[in-house]
């Protein structure tokens, strides 16, 4: 308000501090102090109505660079803003004043004749701090220019118009609980658009408004603090603190923004697990299988998150044994789950200690005066019996028996009682299921296993057989038992080949001549291992063998000149013997062919019928090849006359090409239009034929044309009218030939079918309905094909 009422500026050196200024007040009369006004360093400025002549310069009457203007004004007037004045003016109205420059007729004006400058409008230093604009005289007469373009500035003074802000109306940060006091959270800093280099109306100063007495807040810097120590998050676990920033360094009539921070103390594991109940009691019953769970225990731990997560432990040995407790994740309950099968008959309860702990600790509390981070409780299972099925001694048995052992013979026992304490009685069974050849039987009350078939354990080595055990006062409680019987061998089968023997000698084998080797399998399989010997007759004037002591044997040729022409082959017996108890041997007899061979032994031919073609002479073979060659010409010849005599034209060339009168030719007739071939009156009316007419198109290859005779009038039987015209054909030398196709109009009266014929018919063909010819079987499926694709046709 002192500002507004000053009607003059002043200038200051640079080493001025302190002013008072003398001004008229424009809303009074006379003359009085206005204020006093404290300036730092301001720049030199015009002192308006007072010449001021720079020593400096000797062609410029003035000496200025910048004028300052308060932001913010609120007069009713245009704010004054300073004079420009040369001492090329001489007050009689010829100078002119001209401004150029940033805002220049719309911000600021200027007086030409007395260059006073005005400000139009308010000016916000936070929009623009400063304005360049050039100034310069010249004479209104002449347009001369009186003073150069000079620049100056227009600098708009700061006032504490803005009040400092944060970013944020609302912050969240957190702290560990149980910190220690002057612990940091967050800084929250608040900015202020009023100039920071002038005065105070930038220096902001943070408080506190709410918050404490838990936190504090650094002045300067706006950094938030823990203030008391050992602060809980079990007791209180969101803090609101509001923090203010206000500017002119905190003193009266600064201006102050505020925001609020959310503060929430994260979780330390600092609070151990505890049970609420130190006891527990669970049940279960004795046929709960292992690793079944029988129940759940529960500590609470007042801590969240990963600091919350606990691990149970079965501490008492005799809870060890028997069960064991796993942490549930989701939970943090301790699952106790069976860890040997229970038995009420055995005990009947069970008392174990359980302790909790949590799974991550840490250090800076295990120490503490708080008590120990773990607790225990006690758990006590009881047993409850069930009715169980019975408990073979063994599970599974293994037997053995030898084989071929007579039917009824022992194999051996299996045993089951029932575990509870009534000992119920129990029956066994085999199931036939895994004894389809009923191989075997069990004696239902002592459990003894007998042999109902004979065993070849070359059949089957082993037999896998289930035997069930079953209580007599509750058939359902039964047990299932895998019973294991191997067959143990006995020296039942004699060796023999190994397989089959292709053996030949040459006709030009010389004596002791490898021939084969052989070699013998036994389907027996003794302790000790395979031993053959082999053998022949001693007297063989032939073979001879010699044994190998590895299970083979050779066969060696005892004589040279051998020849097919006296044998071709010859058996050769071996027996085959093995070393186990009671010894098995047995013949077999090794065929050996007499084959021709080259010089080197390699065989040539072991047929005998190329003996045979070897003692012809080559005219004799081609003697015979000629014969065999004359027989098939003769033959091949007599049988293509006959073909050709019995071969004759049939009547209808297809069976399917049926019509009401077919005649075939080998000559192309002239189709439906074509009247010349036959009269077709005859065919409209055939009782009125004529004997002796005669086909007009061809010329007839008999004498004498046949006679045809009228067809029966009355309705006699299909049958006799067919033989009579047979019966006059076969007699009538002048009978048409063979490949003459007789038609008569008499169709029989018998046929379901009727006339198919559709000469004399009294309706047009599109009149007719030929869906019954699908009715009437195969014989008739052309002519339905044919009409009724026909009729469909011409509906389309």
């Amino acid at each position: 308000d002192c500002l507004k009422s000053i009607s003059c500026l002043c200038y200051l050196s640079n080493s001025s501090m302190f002013f008072f200024f003398t001004g008229i007040n424009k809303g009074s009369k006379g003359r009085r102090l206005q204020c006093l006004i404290w300036l730092h360093f301001i720049p030199v400025c015009i002192l308006p109505e007072v010449h001021y002549h720079n020593s400096l310069r000797s062609k410029r009457g003035w000496m200025w660079n910048q004028f300052f203007l308060l932001e913010e004004y609120t007069g009713n007037d245009n704010q004054y803003v300073g004079k420009l004045h040369s001492n090329m003016d001489r007050g009689d109205g010829n100078v002119k004043y001209i401004l150029i420059g940033d805002g220049v007729g719309s911000l600021f004006l200027i007086d030409e004749n007395s260059g006073d400058i005005h400000a139009t409008k308010r000016l916000d230093r936070e929009e623009r701090a400063i304005y360049t604009l050039h100034a310069k005289v010249v004479d209104k007469r002449t347009n001369e220019t009186l003073e150069a373009d000079t620049e100056f500035n227009i600098k708009i003074h700061d006032i504490n118009d803005n009040e400092p802000k944060f970013s944020k109306d609302l912050y969240f940060a957190s702290v560990p609980e149980m910190s220690d006091v002057g612990t940091s959270v967050i800084q929250v800093t608040a900015t202020d658009a009023d100039d920071q280099t002038y005065g105070n109306s930038a220096k902001l100063v943070y408080s506190i408004l709410q918050g404490q007495p838990y936190f504090s807040v650094d002045s300067d810097n706006g950094t938030i603090r823990t203030a008391l120590p050992n602060m809980d998050r079990e007791t209180k676990e969101n803090y609101q603190v509001v923090i203010q920033a206000k500017d002119m360094a905190g003193q009266m009539g600064g201006l102050s923004g505020t925001t609020t921070v959310s503060i929430t103390l994260s979780d330390e594991n600092d609070s151990p697990p505890r049970f609420a109940n130190h006891t527990f009691r669970l049940s279960t019953l004795e046929s709960a299988e292992v690793g079944a769970a029988i129940g759940r225990i529960k500590a609470n731990d007042a801590d969240v998150g990963r600091n919350a997560e606990m691990q149970y432990s079965i501490v008492d040995r005799d809870g060890q044994d028997m069960f064991t407790i796993i942490s549930d994740q989701n939970t943090q309950e301790g699952v106790i789950r069976v860890k040997k099968q229970l038995d009420y008959e055995r005990q009947r309860t069970y008392s174990f200690k359980v302790e909790v702990t949590n799974t991550y600790l840490d250090p800076r509390f295990m120490y503490s005066p708080n008590p120990p981070f773990k607790d225990d409780a006690m758990v006590r299972v009881t047993i409850e019996d069930v009715d169980e099925p019975p408990v073979f001694s063994r599970n599974p048995y293994i037997i053995e028996v030898h084989e071929d052992t007579a039917a009824g013979s022992f194999v051996g026992v299996v045993s089951a009682r029932d575990p509870d304490a009534d000992n119920n009685p129990v029956k066994y069974s085999i199931d036939r299921h895994t004894d389809l050849e009923r191989l075997f039987n069990i004696d239902s009350v002592n459990g003894t296993i007998t042999t109902l078939k004979g065993l070849d354990r070359e059949m089957s080595k082993w037999h896998n057989i289930s035997v069930v055990a079953t209580e007599i006062s509750n058939p359902r409680q039964t047990t299932r038992v895998p019973v294991f019987i191997r067959v143990l061998d006995v020296n039942d089968n004699a060796p023999e080949f190994a397989m089959y023997y292709e053996t030949f000698v040459c006709e030009n084998v010389q004596p002791g001549q490898l021939i084969q080797t052989i070699s013998a399998v036994d389907t027996d399989d003794p302790l000790v291992g395979h031993k053959f010997v082999f053998s022949i007759s001693s007297s063989n004037p032939n073979f001879t063998i010699v044994d190998n002591e590895d299970n083979t044997a050779r066969i060696l040729t005892r004589r040279a000149g051998f020849s097919r022409r006296e044998m071709n082959t010859y058996l050769l017996p071996v027996v085959i013997s093995d070393n186990d108890y009671p010894i098995q041997s047995s013949t077999s007899t090794l065929t050996v062919n007499v084959c021709a061979c080259d010089s080197r032994g390699n065989m040539q031919s072991c047929n005998t019928e190329a003996l045979l073609s070897a003692g012809l002479s080559t005219g004799a073979l081609v003697a015979i090849l000629l014969c065999v060659i004359i027989l098939l010409m003769i033959v091949v010849l007599f049988a293509a006359l006959r073909r050709q005599q019995r071969k004759k034209e049939p009547l209808i060339i297809s069976k399917e090409d049926v019509r009401d009168n077919v005649v075939s030719y080998n000559d192309e007739g002239g189709g439906e239009e074509d009247t010349q071939a036959f009269d077709i009156g005859t065919l409209r009316n055939p009782e009125v034929m004529d004997a002796n007419k005669l086909r007009r198109d061809i010329i007839p290859e008999m004498l004498f044309p046949f006679q045809r005779t009228s067809p029966i009038k009355d309705n006699a039987d299909v049958r006799e009218f067919i033989h009579g015209r047979l019966h006059e054909n076969d007699s009538d030398p002048t009978a048409p030939p063979y490949d003459s196709l007789a038609t008569y109009a008499y169709e029989g009266s018998g046929s379901l079918a009727e006339s198919l014929s559709s000469l004399e018919s009294g309706c047009m063909e599109g009149d007719q309905e030929y869906d019954y010819l699908s009715n009437w079987g195969p014989p008739f499926k052309k002519l339905a094909d044919m009409y009724i694709g026909k009729d469909t046709a011409r509906e389309t």
